[in-house]
């Protein structure tokens, strides 16, 4: 009574008074639930992305084990919560208001509830904040007694932001719920050490404050002893619903209101449910995931209503059945409280990590809702807001759908509570519109998101063309007045040939117009262009030669490039026996034939090798007529070719491969030569000849077992 009187509470803006009706599940102990035979797991459990899954049908898995892993920060990952087998992994119906579906994770218990191995910690000061935030996250926890906001997230503040208040919320003001009730009288203890860790983890704030109703006696001396004269602050206050708001609680316990739009972290303050320290205590203490709750289970349709520890996954049908339920008795399931709760779809739906409470009522106990009817503007919905807004106005701007003006008005500030249509005198369902409402404006703020960055890619794209367009224009102009410069050039240089040709004294005192007219004169001269000419036919002649080992050491799917090539070559070969005998015919209509002017040029090329060698006069005389075979190198590489291909063609497809196999390894072993010499030098072109190897390499295994299937 004497920490009660030194603490100093405030009071909230409106609130109402329902009956509570919590003594009919406090009459009990806490309970467990048999192990059902199949469990099922939303990947959606908390406010963020669902989880992703980690297992496949028919793996078998241990309690504790993971089988969906977090997306992204704003996301926590799903453990099994017994030992069974992966039986699908499907859509199912989920606990949710809109009665839709989403992935879910079918577990087959085997009943033996083994547990996969824990990772104990002694003392968790010994670890940094960060490991610790990692374990609470691996563990799954999200919030116990609210939206399912990860743990870890909400633990994890910003460097600008310190912390000096801490408040654990044990009021559970909503109608029928007393799953925290039973744990602050149970768990005492564990709920202490959660809240000295949550302090510890947020830099041991000033003020660390657990917050309890003050219907709950027994609770507040449990938790009072377990604190002792730890720096823990129990506050005992008023009931009064919906005293256990965030922002409402916040307000109770320190006077400040959390402006609009803003979080409680931004006054210095950190709220966590008594169930949620609990969780995240046991995941860093005992390295235990997150795979049971308590669960209040109440109503008149019940034989039993108690509290219960219910494994996450349990059909809410089995939760039923264990507590004797009549269906003809019923005339809903809820899933929450009264107020804030919402009726269930179907009872297959599973208790998953929000889930405080089922409310199985009577049609007596919560007979259906009469129906609405039009507003008479008591004021009675502004009275009871706790949050201070105009239901109201709230409600015509819904209606109306004008969305703006529901934001104008602080549509986001709404709780939901529900105290607005619990007096409304017209049972008009006020929470209701505000959902819808808010709904819809989430999803034009989104399709805007959408929309705006449509609009961005497609500026960019606009200014990124433009921008290549200006880039052509430029490169053009550049080009255009580059050939006029050059054409000015030619035209300056032709004009002053022409002047040093009439005055051949400029041109000696000129060294430049000297020089070019060396080089005119050159250009003129016969034995130059003769000259240029054989150049022109040894190059080609070559061409073809090269182009002829290439197409006959090529692979089959290769040699019709290199035909193609051989054929161009050949071309070109014509084209330069054709221009030097028109040249020779002209200046010479005397002079032999080309092909005795090749055969005499090779034969003296020849003899010249010869000479200058240390050749024997035997192999002197050996190297003539070899002259004569090259005499038409192009139509012998072609016809060796064509019988190369001939050849190729009257193989069988067994000899085809050995031949192309022993093609590849002398190509392999040439290709290891140059990547040794390449490393040796140091060569920059290691790696792409590495990379080739590699692929040669590979072509020749591949080649190697295609043979070995032949000869099979």
């Amino acid at each position: 009574m004497k920490q009660e009187q030194m603490i100093k509470v405030w009071d909230i803006t409106g609130g109402i008074h329902p009956p509570e009706n919590k003594d009919q599940s406090m009459g009990l102990p806490l309970a467990e639930l048999s192990i059902p035979e199949e469990l099922v797991f939303p990947l959606s459990q908390h406010i963020g992305a669902p989880a992703r899954p980690v297992v496949a049908v028919g793996d078998a898995v241990l309690a504790g084990e993971k089988i969906a892993e977090a997306v992204g920060a704003m996301s926590v990952p799903v453990h099994a919560s017994t030992s069974g087998t992966i039986s699908a992994i499907e859509e199912r119906t989920l606990p949710h208001a809109s009665g839709m579906s989403g992935l879910c994770i079918v577990l087959a218990s085997d009943g033996q509830h083994r547990f996969a191995e824990q990772t104990a910690c002694a003392d968790y000061r010994q670890l940094d904040v960060n490991t610790l935030l990692e374990k609470i996250r691996n563990a799954g926890i999200a919030g116990l007694g609210g939206a399912g906001f990860p743990t870890s997230l909400k633990l994890h503040t910003q460097q600008d932001s310190p912390i000096d208040t801490l408040i654990l919320n044990g009021t559970e003001c909503e109608p029928y719920i007393t799953a925290d009730h039973r744990l602050m009288l149970d768990f005492a203890q564990d709920v202490v050490a959660g809240t000295e860790l949550l302090g510890f983890i947020l830099g041991e704030p000033k003020r660390v404050v657990i917050g309890i109703e003050d219907n709950k006696p027994d609770a507040i001396a449990a938790i009072k002893h377990a604190v002792g004269d730890k720096a823990i602050e129990v506050a005992v206050f008023p009931t009064k619903y919906p005293s256990g708001g965030e922002k409402q609680l916040i307000q109770i316990i320190t006077g400040q209101e959390v402006p609009s739009g803003k979080i409680p972290a931004a006054l210095g303050i950190v709220m966590q449910n008594v169930g949620t320290a609990v969780a995240a205590y046991r995941a860093v203490r005992f390295g235990e995931a997150l795979t049971y709750r308590i669960t209040t289970v109440v109503g008149e349709a019940l034989d039993t209503q108690r509290n219960i520890k219910v494994l996450l996954g349990t059909p809410v049908a089995h939760l039923l059945n264990e507590n004797g339920f009549d269906s003809s008795q019923s005339s809903k399931l809820i899933m929450g409280g009264p107020m804030m709760g919402f009726a269930l779809p179907s009872a297959d739906v599973p208790v998953v990590k929000t889930t405080n409470c089922i409310i199985a009522p009577s049609v007596e106990e919560m007979p259906p809702a009469p129906p609405a009817q039009a507003c008479i503007r008591c004021g009675l919905c502004a009275e009871a807001c706790p949050a201070s807004l105009l239901p109201q106005q709230l409600y015509w701007y819904a209606k109306a759908e004008e969305y703006e003006r529901l934001q104008n008005y602080n549509l986001f500030d709404c709780i939901e509570c529900g105290a607005c249509s619990y007096v409304c005198p017209s049972t008009i369902p006020l929470v209701q519109y505000y959902r819808s409402a808010k709904g819809a404006i989430r999803q034009q703020e989104q399709e805007k998101v959408k929309s705006d960055h449509a609009r961005q890619r497609f500026e960019f794209r606009k200014l990124r063309m433009e921008r290549a367009e200006q880039e052509k224009e430029a490169k053009r102009l550049a080009r255009k007045q580059a050939a006029e410069q050059a054409k000015q050039i030619a035209a300056e240089r032709k004009a002053a040939a022409s002047t040093q040709a009439d005055a051949p004294d400029t041109v000696k005192d000129d060294p430049v117009a000297a020089a070019l007219a060396r080089v005119k004169a050159k250009e003129q001269d016969p034995a130059a262009q003769k000259a240029k000419l054989e150049r022109a036919l040894d190059s080609a002649t070559s061409r073809v030669e090269k182009l002829q080992q290439r197409f006959v050491a090529a692979e089959a799917d290769q040699k019709e490039k290199f035909e193609a090539q051989l054929k161009q070559a050949q071309l070109r070969l014509d084209d330069a026996k054709t221009k030097l005998q028109d040249f020779s015919t002209a200046s010479q209509p005397n002079e032999v034939n080309l092909e005795t002017n090749l055969k005499n040029n090779l034969e003296n090329s020849l003899e010249t090798k010869a000479k200058d060698s240390t050749a024997s006069p035997e192999q002197t005389q050996s190297l003539k007529p070899a002259a004569a075979e090259t005499m038409d190198a192009a139509t012998a590489a072609i016809e060796r070719a064509k019988a190369k291909t001939q050849s190729m063609a009257e193989m069988s497809p067994e000899e085809k491969l050995k031949a192309q196999l022993t093609a590849l390894e002398t190509r392999v072993q040439k290709a290891k030569e140059k990547l040794q010499k390449a490393e040796a030098d140091g060569s920059e072109h290691v790696e792409a000849l590495r990379t080739g190897l590699e692929k040669m390499t590979a072509k020749l295994v591949n080649t190697q077992e295609q043979l070995e299937q032949l000869s099979q």
